[in-house]
Order: structure tokens, then C-alpha cells, then sequence
């Protein structure tokens, strides 16, 4: 049973969640408030978190950012404002996908379910990956850069590892958004873009002379890595 926390300030939706995700062998624990939400992230180690972009005191795009600081857990954000400016910010700070307010129970669930089999299906015939001082480890989904381990996030993980494994291949963004299943084009028309740039800069790879992943522009990325 996968283990989901959500954290809302709304007790109701906590409750009514709960039981209705048991149907999906999903198990939620509600946090209505940020602070109690990041012990609770600690303790309980969930597979996927659902946060709350309206919370008291500390707004979900910080508490996404504090979480970012220490897990790569995926992040399902609401949002009650319906803004696609609030979106773009989200899948900036790292969050893996976005729900407006109101929703349907059962679209979330199907969200969820997207979101953890991207996180845990990522075929390869390698389990190590090593490109001039990137390593990849896709056992562990585990990634270091000059020996230091660095964060990722789910869908920043899957785009490392997609243009990784195909070196001096061209990706166009339509192939890299087919390729990691989840994003809306439609909604997210700069979600490709932002998503290289977070990579880049966690990769350190953000001077002119890129280190791994060089923009073809007007077309696409393509991975310079040359494997050790």
C-alpha cells in the first residue's frame, strides 16, 4: 500500500480523502498545517506528497521548496486560484504535477498513480550510468555529480536519465513530453524549457559551455555527456 500525505488546511477533505483512497490500496495521512505536514514528511517517509498551495502562515510554494531542500519525494500541488502562472512556479520549485481546486476525487487518484508508476518504472539495461563525473545509479535512482549526491525530483530524475541513456540524440519537446507521461502540453506550454533549466542548474551546467545538456535551438536537447 502506497503511503500519501496530504497537507491541507481543510479537515473535511482530509477525511473524506482517506476513506476514498483505501478503495485504491492507497493509505493518506492529513497534516492541516504546514509545520505539522514537514514533521510528519519526516517520520513517515510517504511514497507521494499532496500540498496545498493556499495554507496558513507559510504558503504551499515554500513548503515545496523546503521539501525540496532534503527529498525527492513527488509532489502533487493544488491550487483553489486556477492560475497557470501558479502552476509554471510549481514545476519550478519541483512539483511533479498540479490539480486545480475543485477536482474529482477519482482523477486525483489517477494522477497519483501516474505519478508513482513514473517514479518507480524507469527501464534500463544499466544499472550504472557514468558520464564525466555524473553518476547514475538507477537501482537506487540515485545521481552524484563529482562524487556529491544531488536531490532530483521525479520528472527531473526521468529527463536525466532519458537523455542519459540516448547520448548525441536530438529530443524535440513534444518527444521529451511523450517520453515522461504527465505534463499537459496544452497547460504547460514552457514545461520542457523549465524543467532543463532546473536540471541545469542542479547539474551545474548553466555557462556557455554546457557540461551535459546542450539546447539545439529551434529544436531541441541533446546530451553531450561522454561515457567513462
Amino acid at each position: 500500500m502506497s503511503k500519501i500525505l496530504l497537507i491541507d488546511d481543510d479537515e473535511k477533505l482530509g477525511d473524506l480523502l482517506k476513506e476514498y483512497f483505501s478503495r485504491f490500496d492507497l493509505d493518506l495521512t492529513a497534516a492541516i498545517e504546514p509545520a505539522g505536514g514537514l514533521k510528519l514528511l519526516e517520520s513517515l517517509k510517504p511514497d507521494l506528497v499532496i500540498l496545498d498551495v493556499m495554507l496558513p502562515g507559510q504558503d504551499g510554494f515554500d513548503v515545496c521548496r523546503t521539501i525540496r531542500k532534503t527529498s525527492s519525494v513527488p509532489v502533487i500541488m493544488l491550487t483553489a486560484r486556477g492560475d497557470v502562472t501558479d502552476r509554471i512556479v510549481g514545476l519550478e520549485l519541483g512539483a511533479d504535477d498540479y490539480m486545480p481546486k475543485p477536482f474529482e476525487p477519482r482523477e486525483l487518484v489517477a494522477r497519483i498513480q501516474n505519478v508513482l508508476r513514473r517514479f518507480a518504472d524507469t527501464p534500463t539495461s544499466k544499472t550504472e550510468l557514468n558520464y564525466d563525473g555524473l553518476e547514475i545509479n538507477t537501482e537506487r535512482r540515485a545521481v552524484k555529480l563529482d562524487g556529491k549526491l544531488i536531490e532530483l525530483t521525479t520528472m527531473e530524475y526521468q529527463l536525466l536519465l532519458l537523455l542519459a541513456q540516448n547520448p548525441g540524440k536530438n529530443y524535440n519537446r513534444d518527444e521529451i513530453l511523450n517520453e515522461l507521461r504527465g505534463i499537459d502540453a496544452q497547460l504547460f506550454s514552457r514545461s520542457v524549457d523549465i524543467l532543463v533549466s532546473r536540471l541545469r542548474q542542479k547539474l551545474g551546467d548553466t555557462g556557455k559551455d554546457q557540461r551535459y545538456i546542450k539546447t539545439v535551438w529551434g529544436t531541441g536537447y541533446v546530451f553531450l555527456g561522454h561515457e567513462a
